[in-house]
């Protein structure tokens, strides 16, 4: 998967993008890059729906305005 959220802000990190990151970090996913502009996370299905669902509740409930998310399946997943 990939997400950011916004609004952003180039001096100091939202907490949105805080909570997120965090979010992230702590699933059961199998690789996580954050950054600046855009995040990405890899993992079995269950592991990655599980995170997006915190991702939106939480970075929503932290001030995001928008999430913008896509995500991708490759070869067969766990189901």
């Amino acid at each position: 998967m990939e997400f950011t959220t916004e609004p952003f802000d180039l001096d100091e990190a939202p907490a949105h993008a805080v909570v997120a990151r965090e979010v992230i970090q702590s699933a059961d996913l199998d690789a996580v890059d954050v950054g600046p502009f855009g995040n990405t996370a890899e993992g079995r299905d269950d592991a990655v729906l599980t995170a997006v669902d915190r991702l939106l509740r939480e970075s929503l409930a932290a001030g995001a305005t928008r999430v913008s998310l896509q995500v991708n399946v490759i070869g067969e997943g766990e189901k």
